[in-house]
């Protein structure tokens, strides 16, 4: 395992011993990266609004719902924002620092501080507070009037949206060590879907049981720490496939309906997937990307042209993959080939938050706070 992974995203459970002090976000490669290429954009893309939140000092998820994004600020302030525009259409007063966030559902918004808390806000106004017992490192999922948390130890808890009763939680014999990054908790149906360590996990989200589980890899070595496989965020959905990877190990897609695993293809990737009803599309640790054929698991294609230069995990919107990488740069790519077809820059600071999109907006964010809205034509 690369010795810069290991002190940048590990932590150990059990004892509050850690072994990083690092954050989870990285600084610029120790290795050499990729000159920017030279090509002849094949199609025309802009940004059409720009905006700024506090710098970025924790794992953000950022949200697409109906027509708005909600995000977060390291200080704690969480906003809607119109996807068209930009325009603000709420807005919260700082909650604090943050740990995590942000998870909504359009109404609800949840985000964990520093303190250890979790905030649950209603429109943009603080609704309530509770205390947690592990870190957080995943956004919280809203979903159904309740909120859904994944600590560090892959503990799941729930949560009434409403009044913040404590209403169950699922503990299962943890992993020695799990990530300090985003891990995957989600929905599938009427089924509340977690990654615990190179598992994925389908548990009934009234009653906390658990109602099947898949490995996505067949973690293998000498130690725990070679043995480390937790599934990260973000995971692809496609139809009643669910598609993720695991640290360092593997991508692979489950069956949801059956809690049966399709196929699993080795690749040590630090980073989640994206996908399409044909392809699921991740970058390696060195940043060779590759597309798997959602079916079986070929391979469609490989790309060399970003190797070291850090990228985020990637979007597949229409006929595009878009990544970010550590120079703010976002590259829009073939889906169906990897060819560079755009790249446009931000703020020069690293593109730490997987882009979303509504419609044809896709947002970026940077480590700076920079919050960018392109439009690819």
């Amino acid at each position: 395992m690369n010795a810069a992974v290991f002190r940048n995203s590990l932590s150990v459970i059990g004892a509050a011993l850690a072994l990083s002090a690092c954050s989870i976000f990285s600084s610029a490669p120790t290795i050499k990266p990729a000159p920017l290429e030279t090509f002849t954009p094949s199609i025309a893309g802009r940004v059409v609004w720009n905006s700024q939140v506090e710098s970025l000092g924790f794992p953000l998820s950022v949200v697409a719902r109906g027509e708005q994004f909600v995000v977060a600020g390291g200080d704690g302030v969480v906003q809607g924002l119109q996807a068209s525009t930009g325009a603000t259409l709420w807005r919260s007063e700082p909650v604090g620092k943050l740990a995590a966030g942000v998870g909504s559902d359009g109404r609800f918004a949840a985000v964990v501080t520093r303190g250890n808390e979790l905030v649950v806000l209603d429109a943009g106004k603080p609704l309530w507070r509770k205390p947690l017992n592990s870190p957080v490192f995943a956004a919280p999922l809203v979903a159904g009037e309740r909120v859904f948390v994944l600590t560090v130890d892959r503990a799941v808890l729930a949560f009434d949206a409403l009044d913040g009763r404590r209403l169950w939680d699922l503990r299962r014999p943890g992993e020695p060590l799990t990530l300090s990054q985003p891990g995957v908790i989600a929905a599938y149906k009427d089924t509340l879907v977690v990654g615990q360590g190179p598992r994925l996990a389908g548990v009934d989200p009234l009653r906390g049981t658990l109602r099947w589980e898949a490995n996505v890899a067949n973690p293998r070595g000498t130690n725990e720490v070679e043995r480390l496989a937790d599934l990260v965020a973000p995971m692809h959905r496609q139809g009643e496939l669910l598609c993720a990877r695991a640290f360092q190990s593997a991508v692979g897609c489950v069956n949801a309906e059956r809690g049966s695993m399709l196929w699993s293809r080795n690749n040590a990737g630090r980073q989640g997937v994206s996908g399409d009803a044909d392809f699921v599309i991740g970058a390696d640790a060195s940043d060779r990307i590759s597309a798997w054929k959602i079916a079986n698991g070929d391979v469609a294609w490989t790309a060399e042209q970003f190797t070291q230069r850090k990228l985020s995990a990637p979007l597949v919107v229409g006929a595009t993959v878009v990544f970010g990488d550590y120079e703010g740069y976002v590259h829009f790519l073939a889906r169906d080939s990897g060819k560079t077809l755009l790249r446009l820059p931000t703020d020069g600071s690293e593109i730490t938050v997987a882009p979303v999109a509504i419609g044809n907006t896709v947002l970026v964010v940077t480590r700076k706070g920079g919050l960018y809205a392109m439009r690819p034509q």
